[in-house]
């Protein structure tokens, strides 16, 4: 059948680099320019050293805390909000005697710093894909920090370590080789925390006999079953517990410092079960921590684990239901480069059907809302907090997927309900409104949709009775919402 004039548009090279790859078309952004060699404008961004990394040192981001600082500030805070309900507690009979006005009863303040961090890194997220070129590498740091998610709905040490998280376990791998992002991932105290590995206790180690405690197996599971290889792989519940006995130790030292500096990575060799353990058919012998470092480097290039990674790809970036063969080159090239993601994602851009087939899939709700303000360009005031509670609204709060450990969905119809599209027109119009520059409608419909825009969608933006308008209209119009 031949393909009809709006799935011909659809395929435009410069409207499939920006949305199928990247964070949507920014103003002053020349269509016709990226349309001539749009596979290469796609491939100048990956060829920029250490393009993905959010520098603390940068003046901008001069207040970004490490993992390990963030996390005793999250600590000292909680200890100080503690001591603030016990005196407050211990105040409160004689209050009740002797005055019962609010200044009596008023219980200590303490500042919320990990509210504090949480938005710092936020701002310093969307900063970050709001100047980006394509924004291909930064559709990239979002997978994969959604592949290996945590949640700052889980705890205070979460929400204040999330965003360091991402900064130092995923960005710095996402061009990198997968086993390094996989071992970095898995000694970060944010996922050790978020897993409850902390309290994973050997069986028959030390800590174990003395305090007549066991395994916890969140970790092992999901690594296995998220991380790796992927539901149906093969592997068993006794590789799921061999594998948590061998991951036994690895955990986050405490505010105290009794077995490292607090908040950062220790291996705790008194809680670490003894002897050697069988993962998939192969025995490991006892060593440490090295015994679980062994695993993942052999997990991580498993046949399993390449069509995995190659699926979760290919739905995210092609299609909700990828072309086989797409999803067969990605996991042949995983498993010839071991594991390397730059010659993955290589791959997947010379790949004939992510430019042939249109623009389908529903943005998800921080690639739309990212979409919509390099769209619409500087607006006045209240940032992040503007951008945080729209990706509230929309069901993709920053850091924080549904309860479990499965990350956010990344099927169209997870976020194409009703309630969904109406908070999406929502959004347009208060983005339309506090733009500080919206020019002629018309003009901007060319310059961010193209070819792609239906006769419905140019007719309805015509006939709009303001700028405001007509910019809300583009801004939820069916092309502007597809990737």
């Amino acid at each position: 059948m031949a393909q009809s004039v709006s799935d011909a548009a659809q395929t435009d090279p410069a409207l499939i680099a920006l949305n199928r790859f990247g964070l949507g078309t920014r103003r002053g952004d020349d269509l016709v320019e990226i349309a001539a060699d749009a596979r290469g404008y796609l491939k100048a961004e990956l060829e920029q050293q250490d393009i993905a990394l959010v520098s603390a040192g940068d003046s901008k981001n001069a207040g970004l805390l490490d993992s390990t600082a963030a996390i005793q500030a999250s600590m000292a805070a909680a200890a100080e909000r503690k001591a603030a309900r016990e005196a407050a507690s211990a105040m409160q009979p004689a209050a009740d005697t002797a005055d019962s006005s609010t200044e009596a009863k008023a219980k200590p303040a303490v500042p919320p710093v990990e509210a504090d961090i949480y938005r710092d890194e936020a701002q310093a997220r969307f900063d970050k894909a709001l100047n980006a070129g394509p924004g291909f590498v930064e559709r990239l740091v979002g997978f994969w920090s959604n592949h290996f998610c945590v949640s700052v709905a889980k705890a205070q040490i979460v929400r204040a370590s999330a965003g360091a998280f991402e900064r130092e376990a995923i960005r710095p791998f996402v061009l990198g080789r997968f086993a390094d992002m996989l071992l970095a991932v898995e000694h970060h105290p944010a996922m050790l925390f978020f897993l409850d590995n902390r309290q994973s206790i050997g069986p028959d180690s030390r800590a174990g006999k003395r305090r007549g405690r066991g395994l916890n197996e969140n970790l092992a599971r999901e690594i296995l079953e998220l991380h790796t290889l992927g539901v149906g792989s093969g592997y068993s519940q006794a590789d799921v517990t061999s594998f948590a006995g061998m991951l036994t130790g690895w955990t986050m030292a405490g505010r105290k410092g009794r077995l490292g500096e607090p908040g950062g990575f220790v291996f705790n060799a008194n809680a670490h079960q003894p002897g050697e353990a069988v993962l998939l058919g192969k025995t490991y012998p006892a060593g440490g921590m090295g015994q679980a470092e062994a695993a993942l480097n052999d997990i991580a290039r498993h046949p399993a684990t390449a069509q995995h990674v190659a699926s979760k790809l290919a739905r995210h970036f092609i299609a909700d239901d990828p072309p086989p063969q797409s999803v067969a080159r990605l996991a042949a090239v995983f498993t010839k480069t071991d594991g390397d993601l730059r010659a993955l994602v290589l791959a997947l851009v010379d790949m004939p059907e992510a430019w042939s087939m249109p623009l389908t899939k529903l943005r998800a709700p921080f690639d739309y809302v990212m979409a919509l303000r390099r769209a619409v360009g500087p607006t006045a005031g209240n940032e992040p907090q503007r951008t945080l509670g729209w990706l509230r609204a929309l069901g993709e709060p920053l850091w924080q997927p549904p309860p479990g450990p499965n990350g956010f969905p990344d099927r169209s119809d997870n976020w194409a309900s009703a309630e969904g599209l109406k908070t999406r027109l929502d959004i347009a119009w208060q983005a339309a409104k506090q733009a500080e520059d919206i020019g002629n409608p018309d003009q901007l419909l060319d310059a961010l949709v193209g070819a792609s825009a239906s006769a419905e969608t140019r007719e309805a933006i015509a006939r709009a009775e303001s700028k405001q308008q007509g910019l809300a209209l583009l801004l939820m119009a069916p092309e502007f919402q597809r990737r």
